[in-house]
């Protein structure tokens, strides 16, 4: 599972030392799979068009630009501005190959392809 929380850099290298201190007293360290975010950028990934685009890519191992054009019938400036948000916090990859005789295409990859995202935000 995969925690994606609002927070700040502060509250990021807070847990960064409580996992130091198990590790300096020997205890067994409980991996922590969490995407730290500001609190604005976790409230627009929850915008319904972006949880639908997270849900769309999770079991996929990679789609094209223009697949996710044509199936979830968004604009150009829309995608970018949504694909911008999850590459920023390492949730998709964006790479280009050739698409023979047409050019070069877009192919997005999610990074938490069989993971569950959890959403937590605190005020």
């Amino acid at each position: 599972m995969i925690t994606i929380q609002n927070g700040t850099i502060d509250d990021f290298f807070e847990s960064a030392i409580h996992s130091a201190k198990e590790i300096d007293e020997n205890k067994k360290v409980t991996p922590k799979h969490t995407i730290w975010m500001e609190t604005n950028d976790l409230l627009n990934i929850l915008k319904p068009q972006r949880t639908a685009l997270l849900q769309y890519l999770k079991n996929k191992t990679k789609v094209y630009y223009s697949v996710i054009l044509d199936e979830l019938k968004k604009s150009p400036s829309s995608l970018n501005k949504d694909l911008e948000l999850l590459l920023k916090y390492q949730l998709i990859d964006i790479s280009k190959e050739v698409n023979a005789g047409h050019g070069i295409r877009k192919v997005i990859k999610p990074l938490y392809t069989n993971e569950t995202l959890e959403f937590k935000a605190i005020v």
